[in-house]
């Protein structure tokens, strides 16, 4: 899936949160968070901010993105992931089987947009 397509995924799921279109003019003072847990370079960063960025969202004006990288060390990903959870954030995004089984496992209350991943 094209990264343009996860940040539409993200769109989604923060549409589902705002609810009833009525609900959305009085929610629009709440700045939607989207955590993201990845590998530096293991996505095209760029074309995942454009993606969002093409659905109306702008880092800093209508969207908080909450990064945290794994950097080549699977063994932080439990620990990145709590700590999104904990902020909380609306969305969580993640990158990989074992951060998307651990964000599963971390919350059942917040939406998880996860990619490449396997069985």
């Amino acid at each position: 899936m094209k990264r343009s397509g996860v940040a539409l995924l993200v769109t989604l799921a923060l549409t589902l949160l705002a609810g009833p279109l009525p609900a959305v003019a009085q929610q629009l003072a709440k700045v939607p968070r989207v955590g993201v847990v990845w590998s530096p370079g293991g996505h095209d960063e760029e074309a995942f901010r454009k993606g969002l960025h093409e659905q109306g969202y702008v880092e800093g004006k209508n969207l908080l993105l909450e990064q945290r990288l794994i950097e080549g060390k699977n063994e932080r990903i439990p620990g990145l992931v709590d700590d999104l959870v904990r902020l909380p954030v609306d969305v969580l995004v993640t990158s990989g089987t074992r951060a998307a089984h651990e964000a599963t496992q971390a919350t059942s209350a917040i939406p998880i947009v996860f990619v490449a991943v396997s069985e």
